[in-house]
């Protein structure tokens, strides 16, 4: 039987999009193994290419790290722009068998090959799974490739393992937007459910927003939109590109009053929100 998990605080926060937050509570890891040594690292490397620390991650990932880093390493290295080269080193990782199973490797390899918007070759490196956050990853692309229901039958594998986890019921509000219909408001309440029980994140709020303005709610809507703005510009966060949603929905998906959406504020915080996993 598995002990705790000595990372929670580090994944979890990262998962949430607290990203500052989940490399702050790395400094209070202690006695980690070497397998949990190298799961820290990843995880807080991660949490620093998503704040947009590209080159400090580039920088101190050296070549003789594990293959795990040396994935991570790749990603900073796409998302600072040198996108042919990662994808070169990527696809030579990947072609060795000694390697190419590692999880983290797989993980990195379907997240760039998502930015790609290449789908098919994503799903070569997560369709078998391994961990929960493979899980995701599917989900997410299917949803994508506009097929719920694959992405319904991944969900339901991730409940099989651990219905409460956080990357779980993330994966359960993706579903349900989708779904729509009764299952945006089931989507709203799980991140508020999620933001009341850990902390209220950007991703959180503008996930929430996205629920209200399925449901016509755009005034409350704008409301958290501006509030998300307001802690990017405060911590000058750089996300995914899954609030590109925001801009798409808000001007094309829902009918709504002309004048919706349309103060310097609001199409400010659209454009600054650019990011998913």
């Amino acid at each position: 039987m598995s002990g705790p998990d000595v990372l929670f605080p580090v994944r979890n926060n990262f998962y949430l999009g607290a990203f500052q937050r989940a490399v702050n509570e790395s400094h209070g890891t202690h006695k980690l193994s070497d397998a949990e040594l190298v799961d820290k690292d990843c995880m807080v490397y991660r949490a620093y290419i998503a704040l947009g620390q590209y080159q400090l991650v580039v920088s101190e990932i050296q070549d003789a790290a594990p293959t795990a880093l040396q994935a991570v390493k790749l990603l900073a290295l796409y998302m600072s722009g040198e996108k042919e080269k990662a994808l070169y080193s990527l696809g030579e990782l990947l072609a060795d068998s000694a390697i190419a199973s590692n999880l983290m490797l797989r993980v990195v390899a379907g997240t760039i090959y998502i930015h790609e918007q290449d789908y098919n070759e994503a799903l070569k490196h997560t369709h078998v799974g391994g961990n929960l956050e493979l899980c995701a990853l599917n989900v997410q692309i299917y949803l994508k490739m506009h097929r719920p229901e694959y992405a319904e039958k991944q969900l339901r594998a991730m409940q099989e393992i651990d219905e409460d986890h956080t990357l779980t019921q993330l994966a359960n509000a993706w579903v349900n937007l989708a779904l729509g219909g009764a299952k945006v408001q089931e989507a709203f309440y799980i991140f508020q459910e999620l933001a009341e029980k850990y902390a209220s994140t950007v991703m959180l709020i503008n996930g929430s927003a996205v629920c209200q303005m399925h449901m016509g709610q755009f005034e409350e809507a704008e409301t958290r939109l501006v509030e998300a703005l307001n802690r990017v510009m405060f911590l000058t966060l750089w996300y995914y590109d899954k609030e590109m949603l925001f801009f798409f929905f808000c001007n094309s998906s829902f009918p709504r009053p002309t004048d919706y959406f349309t103060n310097t504020t609001t199409v400010a915080c659209f454009c600054i929100l650019s990011w998913w996993q």
